[in-house]
């Protein structure tokens, strides 16, 4: 697990590499050409994952509609195959998974070729199923993922949710001057990774503050809770402790109930748009005297008066800030489960890729 989060760089580097038109500000996604025609009439976009690559679709899901203004829907793939989905004219369907053979998101891809709905896919592993059922694809390029909890190939699907998004946003009126800013702060963030990467030891000495715990909240807001989602899966899987990922803002109609001075809370918070309101939502947990371990952005002299702990991520656009604000979290949940003394590469009950229902 420690060596592919140490990989990460390279991995964003990888599912990039060849696809950033910078000088016209947009993404050359070649496995998309077949379906080019269908996506310049999308209307809808309907995402299709599970477990963390569900995750990386909630934050398409803002990204297809921030940037090119298309409405997004992300379903976990195993409530989507037994609802009734309404399909219309002009919905494309996107399933992510890194293995390709995830059984709930292949059935719910199934679902939706039944309804004669264009079907395109974000898969790792070359040939697999997904991958050749689907129309067209985009195949991240970050080789073998061995550990059980995802890391890498949750960031390489973030990156490249963020270029399809530009590709389709700049056909639909996004500037050149926007795309090109998009795509230049998206090609410094595998050094950013790496700056992350070499407070690995400060993360661990963190972990050994808090091993105490039995519980954890993970907040985050807009682009962020997905994040938090995320931060607190992998804790929950590599270390088997209580860990809850939650909107900042819904705090307050009931879970701020649980807080007490045993009760740490992770808040994403770094200086975006949203930065304000993840402010007021840390004071409502300090003034209940909640721990507070907050992802910052380097140089927020604010968070130093609330938060105990706190990790500096680089400053990027806000629609990158997942790609950086989720490496930390990773190496807490490493570190926190090798204090417990488990193996965080074989998790009990669980299995790299699930091929059953």
């Amino acid at each position: 697990m420690l060596k592919e989060i140490f990989e990460e760089p390279e991995a964003v580097e990888n599912s990039i590499r060849g696809r950033m038109v910078k000088e016209s500000g947009t993404a050359r996604l070649g496995g998309l050409r077949d379906a080019e025609d269908k996506l310049k009439d999308a209307k809808r976009i309907l995402i299709s994952a599970c477990g963390t690559a569900a995750f990386a679709g909630r934050i398409g899901e803002y990204l297809f509609e921030e940037c090119a203004g298309i409405p997004a829907k992300i379903d976990v793939a195993s409530e989507f195959r037994y609802r009734s989905p309404v399909f219309q004219k002009g919905d494309i369907f996107l399933a992510i998974s890194q293995s390709g053979e995830t059984a709930d998101t292949l059935a719910a891809l199934r679902e939706a070729k039944k309804a004669g709905i264009p079907t395109l896919g974000i898969v790792n592993v070359v040939g697999s199923t997904i991958a050749r059922e689907t129309d067209a694809g985009v195949y991240q390029h970050v080789g073998p993922e061995i550990g059980v909890a995802s890391t890498k190939a949750f960031t390489s699907q973030v990156a490249l949710l963020t270029l399809f998004a530009l590709m389709l946003g700049r056909a639909r009126g996004m500037s050149r001057g926007h795309g090109q800013k998009i795509l230049d702060q998206l090609s410094r963030i595998p050094e950013a990774m790496r700056n992350i990467l070499q407070q690995n030891n400060a993360v661990q000495k963190l972990a050994q503050k808090y091993q105490y715990a039995e519980n954890f909240f993970f907040l985050g807001r807009k682009y962020n809770l997905p994040v938090a989602y995320e931060g607190a899966l992998k804790l929950k899987e590599v270390s088997y402790v209580h860990a809850e990922g939650y909107g900042a803002g819904e705090m307050k109609h009931g879970p701020i109930a649980m807080i007490h001075e045993n009760f740490p809370s992770v808040c994403i918070a770094p200086q975006d748009s949203v930065y304000e309101k993840m402010l007021s939502n840390i004071q409502e947990l300090k003034a209940r005297r909640g721990p507070i371990i907050a992802i910052a952005t380097e140089g927020d002299e604010n968070m130093k008066d609330l938060a105990d702990d706190i990790i500096f991520i680089p400053r990027t656009l806000e629609i990158l800030n997942p790609l950086l604000a989720v490496v930390p979290l990773q190496l807490f949940a490493y570190h926190f489960g090798v204090l417990r003394g488990y193996d965080v590469d074989k998790p009990r009950n669980l299995a790299k890729s699930v091929t059953v229902e």
